[in-house]
């Protein structure tokens, strides 16, 4: 008997080709800064490549909920990030690889980690 997996996206379907283009271009340094200004934490690579940011919550159990609501809307996204846990600690880092740096794509998934770290109280 073969198994055979099949991804399929949460949102229905591929994006249109342009739309696609506009969510992988790479943003400017004035733009990343204007974007991250309204978020808390996230700091830019020396390289300018990554958005990263460390999330700190009261003990596994919650650090662990974190990354479990976010690897759902992570995966609605189609947008995954690098990610570590030790204990009661998440260090993400979000760039888009296809683009080498940092997109829109990683700014709206920063702000729904955020989203997500307000509602156990970070």
């Amino acid at each position: 008997m073969v198994l055979v997996w099949k991804r399929e996206k949460f949102e229905g379907g591929s994006q249109p080709a342009d739309e696609d283009a506009t969510k992988n271009r790479r943003l400017e340094p004035s733009e990343i800064e204007t974007a991250l200004s309204g978020l808390g934490g996230w700091i830019v690579t020396e390289n300018e490549t990554a958005i990263c940011r460390d999330f700190v919550f009261a003990d596994f159990r919650q650090a662990f909920a974190f990354m479990s609501e976010c690897a759902l809307v992570a995966e609605r996204l189609d947008h995954h990030p690098d990610w570590n846990n030790s204990f009661a600690r998440v260090g993400v880092s979000l760039s888009t690889h296809a683009a080498g740096g940092i997109t829109s794509r990683d700014v709206a998934l920063a702000a729904e980690m955020d989203r997500a770290a307000g509602r156990f109280g970070l």
